[in-house]
């Protein structure tokens, strides 16, 4: 191949542009051909070099081999990706016939490890052809590879709720990380990876708070969206600080818009993180400020729900002082959520017989792993944990109350 590819290096170098029209328009169209070709060429060598083990006996990762032959890191990175995954045969030949960008191929192989991510168990052959077809045909179809990943995750959200153990990855709090430390010039670097919901709240904080300002004299503001959106995270900050230790009185959780199909309320999408399962719906409705707005199936607003600030000031001193704590693990009432008992969603009244405190971690066990809480005779909520902790799943009290001398039968 090597003579082959010196004669396109020299027949490109040569090219140029003196035509006009529609000339000028097809030549672009070849070009977009071959570099889609050179894409797809440069990924099938990138895994080659990938089994051949090279990298590895110079004492590098392979990405770093092909950082080191002039490939940016992104590019690198998608081609690596690429070249070394085993489940896009399909799409692998289309972008053989330059039919189709490395962009867009990356983002099929991107959206197919967001589906692995998100099932409980690895689906069969038979579904990872599946997957593969439906996420190539929204590429051919004209999709964006933003869009290829929206559709992957809706994907996985499915599948996910269909499997053994499965969880959406982008619900997942378990994977929640937030990296802080110092670049060479001593300036602070932030860097994280959040669960939808978590995220959808920065999002919304900072959306909010970032918008542009004229200034006194009528002109525009003269920041860009960059520097605005870090001044937001500064005025978050302060604020917070204000807050104190979240006193009883505290605002709940931040504003979040849920857009729900009147006909398929399990494909419900919040306004930054996107499709979400049903059991995160429910966990947002319990301590937050939701706006819910039912569409059709052209997205079209049908019903525009009315923002509900679910329990009150008065409420949430009432839940502090009788649980005192979170009530599955014991964490401090000022890190708590109010939880609704019988889902709000489904109907459940907002009041101290259907609240209980739950910090966020204990949450999301109760809503997505198996935990159950229901309230007792002696009028304090109960846990029930799932078979995997306890076979019989027997009832265990609140944490404030787990320790006393004597409690009434649970029954």
């Amino acid at each position: 191949m090597q003579g082959e590819l010196d004669t396109v290096i020299d027949i490109l170098t040569n090219c140029r542009f003196d035509q006009t029209g529609q000339i000028v328009f097809a030549d672009m169209q070849k070009l977009v051909t071959i570099r889609n070709l050179v894409d797809s060429l440069t990924a099938a060598g990138a895994g080659h070099l990938d089994r051949l083990g090279l990298a590895q006996r110079r004492g590098h990762k392979p990405i770093t081999l092909l950082i080191e032959m002039g490939l940016a890191p992104a590019v690198a990175a998608r081609m690596q990706r690429i070249g070394t995954s085993a489940v896009v045969e399909r799409t692998l030949k289309h972008a053989a016939d330059g039919a189709i960008s490395g962009e867009h191929v990356d983002a099929i192989v991107r959206g197919l490890n967001q589906i692995g991510l998100r099932a409980g168990e690895a689906p069969t052959a038979e579904t990872w052809a599946e997957f593969e077809g439906d996420l190539l045909a929204q590429v051919l179809s004209g999709a964006k590879p933003a869009e290829v990943m929206a559709r992957a995750h809706q994907l996985g959200d499915h599948h996910s709720s269909d499997t053994e153990g499965g969880r959406p990855a982008n619900e997942d709090r378990n994977l929640n990380a937030l990296d802080i430390g110092r670049t060479d010039d001593g300036r602070v670097s932030v860097s994280g990876s959040l669960d939808v919901v978590v995220g959808e709240k920065l999002a919304t904080a900072i959306e909010k708070l970032s918008a542009p300002v004229p200034q006194p004299d009528g002109s525009k503001d003269p920041r860009e969206a960059p520097r605005r959106r870090a001044d937001a995270l500064e005025m978050v900050l302060d604020m917070a600080a204000g807050a104190g230790d979240r006193s009883v009185t505290a605002l709940p959780a931040a504003l979040i818009n849920l857009s729900v199909p009147a006909d398929t309320p399990d494909k419900s999408a919040l306004a930054f993180g996107g499709s979400i399962t049903h059991n995160t719906l429910l966990e947002t409705s319990c301590d937050g400020v939701v706006v819910m707005t039912i569409v059709d199936g052209e997205h079209v607003p049908l019903d525009m729900g009315r923002s509900k600030r679910l329990f009150t000031a008065s409420q949430r001193r009432a839940l502090f002082e009788r649980d005192r704590c979170c009530i599955k693990c014991g964490a401090p009432a000022s890190r708590t959520q109010a939880h609704h008992i019988a889902h709000w969603s489904d109907g459940g009244a907002t009041d101290l017989a259907n609240g209980c405190l739950l910090c966020a971690s204990c949450h999301a066990d109760v809503h997505h792993n198996g935990w159950d809480v229901y309230m007792g005779p002696d009028a304090h909520p109960w846990l029930i944990p799932p078979e995997v902790v306890d076979r019989r799943r027997r009832p265990i009290p609140a944490y404030n109350r787990r320790f006393a001398d004597e409690l009434p039968n649970a029954a």
